[in-house]
């Protein structure tokens, strides 16, 4: 805690400039993978918000989060678009062991969840419908479940794939099929496949490669961010059946990450990339996303998502194409400034360590008290408030933009804002997870593949 003091004592002193003085390293490369959600780091450099800060920046597609985290970790990249659960499980060393900080949350929302074009005839038997014909939404995995045991009497495995094993979409997919009645699976610390007990069988495929093994028959469906899931429906080969905006209204999402030895060797430059990230998310949400087709244009080019931009713009312009001509107004699906999304709430750490837990990855109980203790080492509001009032002082946002709540937790999530009616309150980790119907509760744990109290 001293060495945070000292950082943020460092970065409050600064004098307020639009360019922050005393930059420690002014070229960098940041790293992200081909995602719509990687938006703010390519706002930022084309709108010349990291050169108005002093920084000069390179941005590298990565092939995979793996080698994207190692990227960090060594010190190839000074920083890089994440998985949320990234950072989380590097901090109690579940998989790579490092210490990895987040000063800046990338979004919310922006994720699907896309069956294939047989699994989806299937579900619609069980799906009721609107005044016009059209499923009603949100589809419950309960549409699903007769399909996968179908596949079972008939000896087939039900295969679907996440991009991560702690992606927001590993514990999404998994949420909404357990709300549903499907168990996805445990892990153990002697089974790492995620598989244990499971009736669907989820497994890691990277992100652009998600149709092509969809259209490939290796998987029934899988759990993504876009242009992922509306390229299944430009193609024809699949369904997205329900978005994470369903499954937990304005969930939080992706991250910015950066080693803790960086940013204590390189406070003013952290400082500078968090503004310029602050700037890039407020540009990308203001005038109610009036923005949007511009940033459609950029992303679309082969340096950054590389998708075509009507393909993006399904998403990001407000809203999301369920079956090919079911085209539906979902102005929240990507949000990157509004509701405080950039903030990095300790709360939004403590979901993620809940899913962990729920599912094994975490193999045994930890006191409520370890739970805020271990999103304090990660998530650095502190950081991002020292950048936050520096934008406002330079007269680029206005302080009733931003929530500077001291404690550093969200609000509780109401049950409605949740799929399967079970509300959110990240200071109570233990009954939270108590409360869920299909996961570890206190006391158990996955041994010899099977749960054990």
């Amino acid at each position: 805690m001293i060495r945070k003091a000292l950082l943020l004592t460092t970065i409050l002193a600064q004098p307020a400039f639009a360019e922050t003085p005393g930059i420690e390293k002014d070229e960098l490369t940041l790293g992200f993978i081909k995602l719509t959600d990687m938006a703010p780091l390519a706002i930022a450099k084309e709108k010349g918000f990291f050169e108005d800060e002093g920084l000069y920046v390179t941005l590298e597609a990565q092939a995979n989060w793996k080698v994207l985290l190692d990227r960090v970790i060594a010190g190839e990249l000074d920083g890089a678009h994440m998985l949320a659960g990234q950072p989380i499980a590097a901090s109690i060393g579940y998989g790579t062991e490092a210490k990895i900080i987040t000063p800046f949350s990338m979004d919310l929302n922006g994720n699907g969840i896309t069956v294939s074009n047989d699994v989806w005839s299937l579900m619609k038997e069980n799906i009721a419908t609107d005044a016009d014909g059209k499923p009603q939404h949100p589809i419950s995995a309960a549409a699903l479940k007769p399909v996968i045991e179908e596949y079972k009497a008939e000896g087939r495995p039900f295969n679907m794939g996440m991009v991560f094993p702690v992606s927001t979409h590993n514990y999404e997919l998994r949420y909404w099929l357990a709300a549903g009645g499907i168990n996805p699976g445990f892990y153990s610390p002697d089974d790492v496949s995620g598989q244990i007990g499971a009736e669907a069988y989820l497994s890691v495929t990277p992100p652009p490669q998600m149709p092509a093994t969809l259209e490939a028959g290796t998987i029934d469906g899988y759990a993504v961010g876009e242009p992922w899931n509306q390229q299944a429906v430009l193609k024809g080969i699949g369904v997205p059946v329900v978005t994470d905006y369903e499954i937990w209204k304005n969930n939080p999402e992706k991250v910015f990450g950066l080693t803790e030895a960086f940013a204590e060797e390189n406070p003013n430059t952290v400082f500078a990339l968090t503004k310029a990230l602050i700037r890039a998310a407020i540009w990308l949400d203001e005038n109610d996303n009036a923005n949007r087709a511009e940033a459609v244009e950029i992303l679309s080019r082969p340096e950054y998502v590389g998708a075509d931009a009507a393909v993006i713009a399904n998403s990001m312009t407000g809203t999301f194409e369920y079956e090919k001509g079911d085209k539906r107004d979902v102005p929240d699906f990507n949000v990157f400034f509004r509701y405080n999304a950039t903030f990095p709430y300790y709360s939004d750490a403590v979901w993620y360590l809940t899913q962990m837990r729920r599912w094994g990855q975490i193999a045994e109980d930890q006191p409520d008290a370890w739970y805020d203790a271990t999103a304090k080492e990660v998530y650095r509001p502190d950081l991002y408030k020292a950048a936050a009032e520096a934008v406002i002082a330079d007269g680029n946002a206005s302080a009733d933009m931003f929530d500077f709540d001291a404690d550093g937790y969200r609000a509780a999530t109401p049950a409605a804002d949740v799929i399967d009616g079970v509300g959110y309150d990240g200071t109570k980790p233990n009954a939270y997870i108590d409360s869920l119907s299909i996961g570890l509760k206190s006391g158990q744990s996955v041994a010899n593949g099977a749960v054990i109290n």
